[in-house]
């Protein structure tokens, strides 16, 4: 059997291969009702499939938009991956995913597979410093937008958390609860880099141990970022001659670590430990006891990022035009702060 073509589409439709192309990729010129009616139709009866690589040649440009990721086998990253796929749906976009493994040669490769494959924009989850991406995304000529991260050598729009906010209220939160301080679970770096979520959360929590009167000194304690190797550092913190009364983690994946070690020891919580995470996974409601935690708006962070990505979307703050779109930090309290709800 032959193949349909968009000349036959038209000639069944009675209209222009023009008219046809702008009904199939929605513009860019506006299509009658009726119009666009008779080509749908024609395109069901004959089994029209258009050629999207053909379309894309033409173009230059796909209906794909890339996703880089840091892993996504940690909880945060997986929901915000499903946040930014279904957003992109909504625009008629489909969503590459590579996953970066926190590796600087991963994701440059993944940097160059996708803007080889004339993807319509790139959402990048940075994992590092990403100097190296910085180069590659320079030579080529692609949209690119930075989430949840900003690090200093990539230059592009970014939309992220007000990190720093949310930490610092998590902190306050545990110290009204009469607690002498609140110890804080970071990342495996002593000095975590500039750009980094945690760095920022470090920042919130080192604020609100200053603010109330506390030194933060001697109370960071470093720990990767999954629950698993947190559960091994819990496990020493927690049995050492020194146990924290609380502690703020860095990501809500490390308290579920966190929480574990502290069952296995019998120490109850929140009676004799008061936890608290950040990123609000869905799991977190789920914890014996549910996790206190800081929540930001991934639905909407994941549309803004696409719509970025595909469009310009930035206001012009007197002649310049805006480079960070940030959303609000909030607590949300449950019981492991101590708190009865």
């Amino acid at each position: 059997m032959a193949k349909v073509t968009r000349d036959d589409v038209a000639r069944l439709a009675g209209t222009s291969t023009a008219v046809v192309s702008y009904v199939i990729n929605n513009g860019p010129r506006p299509v009658a009702p009726a119009t666009r009616e008779r080509v749908l139709a024609a395109i069901k009866e004959l089994g029209y499939r258009p050629d999207r690589v053909a379309q894309a040649m033409a173009s230059r440009r796909t209906d794909l938009i890339g996703l880089i990721v840091p892993d996504t086998r940690q909880p945060f990253f997986a929901e915000m991956a499903h946040a930014v796929e279904q957003a992109a749906a909504e625009r008629g976009k489909m969503v590459l995913v590579g996953n970066a493994n926190y590796l600087d040669e991963r994701e440059v490769h993944y940097l160059r597979a996708f803007l080889g494959m004339r993807v319509s924009g790139l959402i990048l989850i940075s994992q590092g410093p990403s100097e190296h991406a910085a180069a590659e995304i320079d030579a080529w000529d692609a949209r690119v937008v930075l989430l949840h991260r900003r690090p200093d050598a990539i230059d592009d729009v970014a939309v992220m958390t007000d990190d720093v906010w949310g930490a610092q209220l998590a902190t306050r939160h545990l110290l009204e609860h009469g607690h002498p301080y609140v110890a804080f679970l970071g990342g495996t770096e002593e000095t975590p880099k500039s750009g980094d979520p945690v760095t920022d959360h470090v920042e919130g929590w080192r604020r609100a141990m200053l603010e109330s009167g506390r030194s933060p000194e001697g109370y960071y304690f470093q720990s990767p970022y999954n629950r698993y190797d947190a559960y091994q550092v819990a496990l020493k913190l927690l049995a050492g001659p020194e146990r924290p009364p609380a502690i703020m983690c860095a990501t809500d994946d490390q308290a579920i670590g966190v929480l574990r070690a502290a069952r296995e020891l019998r120490i109850d919580v929140p009676g004799e430990l008061a936890v608290a995470g950040f990123d609000d996974v869905k799991e977190a409601a789920l914890t014996d006891p549910p996790l206190t935690t800081v929540a930001s708006d991934r639905e909407a962070m994941a549309r803004a990022a696409v719509d970025l990505v595909l469009d310009d979307g930035l206001r012009v703050v007197g002649s310049r035009r805006e480079r960070l779109r940030q959303f609000p930090s909030r607590l949300v309290v449950r019981r492991s702060c101590g708190c009865g709800g």
